[in-house]
């Protein structure tokens, strides 16, 4: 059995930076100091030089999808949380972080996220984007993205969103087969996605991007293609590929453990990964990270933050930051994160401080999963010597003194992690 690339994945929409797997194991051998109820953040100072950027969490959705454990909440889930309260709440937090940042550095990339950020409409993500600016300075060329569920999408709300300011979409599309879909849970028609994208484009969008989740229970080869090449005809630039994840607590969880659904299989997870990376690579793609593919200078740059030593503040219910040495992670539920910000503090719930030992561990848990791989001067003598191990094996290849995964490394990702720093 194959241990597939995907396992050690940036956990989508959810934490933006948590590793979904393998995180026990590995961050037990590199302490952080962990609070164990609410206390206030420390002073943070954000790292001269280090690219800065903000991620707002819109927790809306209109329904949910059977594999989603994200923190987002249907209408009978709030509790009378509303857009327009949680506006209120996020523009408090914004200010908050700006008086904690002090001199905060210019803004270079903007990612909202969710839930289903375009649910809000082009007049709620233009407040959004409105609440960015008044408590933060956007640098010149900045990135601004958001997500979008292509059946909330129109002409008329790409037009205003890049009036707005927003330069880069990021389309859910998963599937283009109805069967898929509908093991999801998944509401959207399949042609919808790449007729979406056209229009972002159409309204002068720079950059579409698409995700994909391959390895769903009765999927076919064929279904993971038609889905790349029906992605592939909104003319997008940027399509990320994520292996289906069971977890527990979900409906497909449940109806997993009920015997009524298969398991995932890493062989068959490996395979549609192989054959995902070839039909992109012929469309004129390339791999910068490991389940990211783009054209070239169409790569996600706030997401290049978070693999590339980068820091970010995180707002919203559930948001998780990362400034100086620093990690923390918002209240989940929409009502006691107004109701924290209405008592005049953020509403965090929790933080720890990373030490040098769980920085480095982090460092190259991250850093190896791009294309541009890692510096080898990073690592210690020791740990280079585990490395030269994965040369030997055909996991890394060495590349102007950088170790980058090799195709049948990226297969085995979270196993090249662990061969380095164990």
């Amino acid at each position: 059995m194959r241990n597939c690339a995907t396992k050690l994945d940036i956990c989508h929409n959810r934490a933006r930076f948590a590793l979904r797997v393998s995180k026990s194991s590995l961050w037990e051998a590199g302490p952080v100091t962990v609070r164990t109820q609410h206390v206030d953040l420390p002073g943070l100072a954000p790292t001269p030089g280090s690219p800065f950027g903000l991620y707002i969490h819109v927790p809306f959705c209109a329904t949910r999808c059977g594999y989603c454990d994200f923190n987002t909440y249907t209408p009978a889930e709030l509790g009378g949380a509303n857009p327009d309260g949680w506006l209120l709440a996020l523009r408090a937090e914004l200010a908050k972080a700006a008086d904690l940042l002090g001199s905060a550095p210019d803004v270079q990339t903007v990612f909202v996220g969710g839930g289903t950020p375009s649910l809000l409409g082009a007049g709620g993500l233009t407040q959004v984007l409105e609440a960015v600016r008044e408590h933060f300075v956007l640098a010149r060329g900045a990135e601004v993205t958001t997500e979008a569920n292509p059946e909330s999408t129109s002409p008329e709300l790409f037009a205003q969103l890049r009036a707005a300011g927003y330069n880069r979409v990021s389309l859910g599309m998963q599937s283009a087969a109805k069967h898929v879909l509908a093991t999801l849970d998944r509401v959207h028609s399949p042609g919808r996605a790449p007729a979406a994208a056209r229009e972002a484009l159409a309204a002068g969008f720079d950059h579409v991007s698409i995700d994909l989740i391959y390895g769903t229970p009765g999927e076919s080869d064929d279904d993971l293609l038609r889905s790349i090449d029906t992605a592939l005809e909104g003319g997008v630039d940027h399509i990320s590929a994520y292996a289906l994840t069971v977890e527990e607590g979900t409906a497909m969880g449940r109806r997993v453990r009920r015997g009524e659904m298969a398991p995932t299989d890493d062989d068959v997870l490996a395979h549609r990964y192989e054959i995902a990376d070839e039909r992109l690579r012929a469309a004129g793609f390339d791999w910068y990270e490991v389940s990211n593919w783009s054209r070239p200078g169409g790569e996600c740059r706030h997401n290049m933050g978070y693999w590339d030593g980068g820091e970010w503040w995180g707002a919203g219910p559930g948001a998780h930051g990362y400034v100086d040495a620093t990690r923390w992670w918002n209240i989940k539920h929409p009502n006691a994160y107004a109701q924290a910000l209405a008592e005049g503090r953020l509403p965090v719930a929790d933080f720890e401080r990373l030490d040098a030992t769980a920085a480095h561990t982090e460092d190259v848990m991250l850093r190896l999963r791009l294309r541009r791989g890692l510096a080898a001067d990073s690592l210690s003598e020791w740990e280079r010597g585990r490395a030269e191990t994965a040369v030997g094996d055909g996991l890394l290849s060495i590349e102007a003194d950088r170790l980058v995964l090799t195709d049948r490394g990226r297969l085995l990702a979270d196993a090249v992690v662990r061969t380095v720093l164990d």
